[in-house]
């Protein structure tokens, strides 16, 4: 119960996925009182999502989890797509490449195992619970209160909390109940997904590939905890009963000589859609992950997006229940999460329309564009740049503002160990504060503890012909300048919205 025993929880997660465990973890560590409501008793135990980046592995590292997911990841070392003819069309190289966030750019994972994890810190976790079979039923809004009837096996309960997230997935009923319209990106490919549990990996291929083959573009990728995976566009004409077949899977997989070296997990038939909800909040309830977005599989962002989700909203909600920021501040959520998703759409759907091309003479022409491109080196060749964030809670016209900050790696140390969770202000020197920096965690590059990443700050700050940068709870740039003027700045725009006590 929080303060004066109105509520349940602060927070109520209808979903325990990825999505919805990960936002309950890092409120929890932010002193937020959570409840998370799961309609299945357990871990769905097959494999679904298969990437994650750096940046969902630093946020994995801030909830205190980031070295057990990455033992259940592989690593491979490019990412192409080649022709009918097998040769190659782009190239993303990833080979020894630790990416902004200070982890390996691309981590192919199991997400039951992934899940795991998750579950396993939420239980060793204060303030946060999690009810399996507890079906949210319906809701209902008032001006600080909702409250939830939910479906258990010993009946129904009810449950009160200041705020309601909606983690609950592609048919999100919370979505369907607040009567939230998605708008279309106007791409939608039937695919057969064919999971495997690997005997003998020296048989299967150690990069991950895009077969832009019209007679059936296919998908041939690594996963984590010893699988594989496979994806088969569904042909016109061909119907999922016929595809799923197992005498149609062998033939499928026949070109690939695996008979003996793997044991099929999964088949399953989706529709690859690009959607985005119109509208992410309705007073005290919001969404996120599938529930608010959803994006082909080509980039490999389908469950990042619902992370980062969950980094942004986080610390957003930490503020204002705890009394340090009006809820207005959470109508940044949407406005910069939104453009976030269409650009990581938009490059997934331009990676989609690049495989999915099924008329040979269309193939050709895309093969042809291809191969003049890479002429001219025009064509990229290492791990795509993700966008910076859209308009919100930052300081508009100051260098860098909305982008992602780094996180150096020196001496074996990454940054965020040393400096933990919340707000930093990294400056070149004592500004000899006049206002209140409490909520702040102050670095100088002369710090001894610092030393080591100094040269990497300094040169960013360089970049950004700053004297002190602020940056938010979830790694992006508030506003670069002089640092007086920025802690300033942070009273008068985020009015000391606090997310965590630094670690």
């Amino acid at each position: 119960m929080t303060e004066g025993g109105s509520f349940d929880c602060d927070v109520l997660i209808s979903g325990g996925g990825p999505t919805g465990v990960t936002l309950g973890l890092l409120l929890a560590q932010k002193g937020v009182s959570v409840i998370i409501v799961e309609k299945e008793a357990d871990i769905y135990p097959l494999p679904r999502a298969a990437h994650i980046d750096h940046e969902v592995v630093r946020i994995l590292q801030g909830a205190g989890i980031a070295d057990p997911i990455m033992a259940t990841c592989r690593q491979a070392d490019r990412y192409d797509f080649l022709n009918a003819a097998g040769k190659i069309l782009l190239r993303f190289d990833t080979s020894g490449e630790l990416g902004a966030g200070g982890w390996p750019s691309a981590n192919f994972i199991h997400q039951p195992s992934i899940e795991a994890v998750l579950r396993k810190k939420l239980q060793e976790t204060p303030n946060a619970k999690l009810r399996s079979q507890c079906e949210l039923i319906e809701f209902a809004s008032a001006d600080r209160t909702v409250t939830a009837r939910c479906m258990t096996p010993t009946g129904p309960q009810e449950i009160n909390a200041q705020f309601l997230v909606g983690a609950d997935g592609a048919r999100s009923p919370i979505r369907e109940k607040l009567d939230i319209e998605f708008e279309d990106q106007n791409f939608d490919e039937p695919w057969l997904v064919v999971d495997a549990v690997v005997h003998d990996f020296d048989r299967l291929p150690k990069v991950n590939l895009q077969i832009c083959d019209p007679k059936r573009p296919t998908t041939c990728i690594l996963m984590g905890e010893g699988r594989h995976r496979w994806e088969f566009m569904i042909l016109p004409g061909e119907i999922p009963e016929q595809v799923a077949d197992d005498e149609f899977v062998a033939k499928l997989l026949e070109p690939w000589d695996v008979d003996g070296a793997i044991t099929i997990e999964r088949k399953a038939v989706y529709r690859f859609n690009a959607r985005v909800a119109k509208t992410w909040r309705t007073g005290r309830v919001l969404l996120a992950g599938d529930a608010a977005h959803q994006t082909p599989p080509f980039a490999g962002q389908g469950m990042a997006a619902g992370l980062r989700d969950a980094d942004n909203l986080s610390w957003k909600l930490a503020a204002v229940i705890r009394g340090n920021a009006d809820d207005a501040i959470l109508d940044s959520y949407q406005s910069e999460r939104d453009p976030h998703v269409r650009a990581m759409i938009d490059m997934a759907i331009m990676m989609g329309k690049t495989v999915c091309i099924t008329n040979k003479w269309s193939a050709f022409a895309r093969d042809m564009k291809f191969k003049i491109a890479r002429v001219l080196g025009k064509l990229p060749d290492g791990t795509p740049e993700f966008p910076p964030i859209g308009a919100g809670l930052t300081l508009e016209g100051s260098s860098g503002a909305g982008s992602y900050f780094p996180q150096p790696v020196a001496k074996g140390k990454k940054l965020d160990d040393l400096l933990g969770t919340g707000w930093w202000l990294i400056s070149r020197e004592d500004a000899g504060f006049n206002i209140d920096t409490s909520a702040i965690k102050i670095g100088l590059l002369t710090d001894p503890e610092l030393l080591s990443h100094a040269p990497a700050l300094a040169d960013w700050l360089d970049d950004h012909s700053a004297n002190a940068v602020l940056v938010r709870p979830d790694h992006y740039v508030f506003g670069t300048g002089q640092p007086q003027e920025l802690v300033q700045q942070y009273h008068a725009i985020i009015s000391a919205a606090t997310a965590a006590p630094t670690s």
